[in-house]
């Protein structure tokens, strides 16, 4: 009798080690939030209570992009892989679970899920299912973790997510951080085609609160004196600083340089080469764009 009551109690002990820790926010807790909703970012975050934070992320570019950063309070110890899986919600527990991906968690890094695997946890949370990452757990000594995206109170934030990816700028920073810009001759008008970059530029400038430094070089052909073309490209150079200082840009955050006929990058013999050295350089710098 002894024996079976021991056998028993194994048994129990390794149901009750085999069960995961589970981080999940309850019906009460679970709360999204649009917390950047501007031209440049969308972000969609999840609070996740006593692990940390979930967030999808898309930002202006050329192409769709979609991201989620499942962020730890206390970081990732190594680099691992987690079992994601799509889970029915508490109250439809005869339905299973579908597997979606593996994904790597790297160490000292969020966890991040990329493109399809991200549009397709948007999906599921979409249908009322809840994105589970089960992983093997440091802090733990090695136990199965679970750490899921609770879909109650989803949907109304997720139309405000959609709406604000419809309006991301089609290009993205390092799509204009440099860009060289070229002028009508002896003038200070721009050619078509750079006063429609210039236009991309300050679009992105007004969107992003983050730029912080604006510098502008400009330069002529060696047509005219070198007297007259130092001012002239001087002249530009001014000009384009008037644009970003309007944008609230402060004055000290823009600086600029007119080089006039020096350093050509092309043949000033033949017109196309002295089109190519009518130009103007404009960098742009921002904290977050390291």
């Amino acid at each position: 009798m002894r024996i079976i009551t021991l056998i028993a109690g194994l048994t129990l002990s390794a149901g009750a080690w085999a069960q995961p820790q589970a981080y999940l926010a309850n019906l009460d807790q679970s709360l999204w939030r649009l917390t950047s909703d501007s031209a440049i970012e969308c972000r969609l975050e999840h609070p996740i209570p006593r692990f940390g934070t979930g967030a999808f992320i898309s930002r202006a570019s050329k192409n769709i992009n979609l991201e989620f950063a499942l962020s730890s309070l206390r970081g990732q110890p190594r680099t691992q892989t987690a079992a994601l899986v799509s889970e029915p919600p508490q109250w439809q527990p005869g339905r299973g679970g579908q597997r979606l991906s593996t994904v790597t968690f790297h160490q000292q890094f969020d966890g991040m899920v990329e493109q399809q695997s991200a549009w397709v946890m948007l999906e599921e949370l979409n249908e009322g299912r809840w994105p589970t990452f089960y992983f093997d757990n440091w802090f733990r000594n090695g136990k199965q973790t679970s750490v899921g995206l609770s879909s109650v109170n989803f949907r109304a934030r997720y139309d405000a997510f959609l709406d604000c990816q419809a309006n991301l700028l089609p290009y993205s920073f390092e799509d204009i951080a440099f860009s060289v810009l070229n002028y009508v001759n002896n003038e200070d008008a721009l050619t078509e085609h750079s006063n429609q970059r210039l236009a991309m530029i300050i679009e992105y400038v007004k969107a992003d609160p983050d730029i912080d430094e604006v510098v502008i070089n400009t330069y002529t052909d060696s047509f005219g004196t070198a007297y007259h073309n130092k001012q002239l490209s001087e002249r530009r150079a001014k000009a384009i600083k008037n644009y970003f200082i309007e944008l609230g840009l402060p004055e000290s955050s823009v600086s600029l340089e007119g080089h006039g006929e020096r350093r050509p990058i092309a043949d000033n013999r033949n017109p196309d080469g002295r089109n190519t050295n009518r130009r103007v350089v404009i960098s742009l710098g921002a904290k977050t764009h390291i």
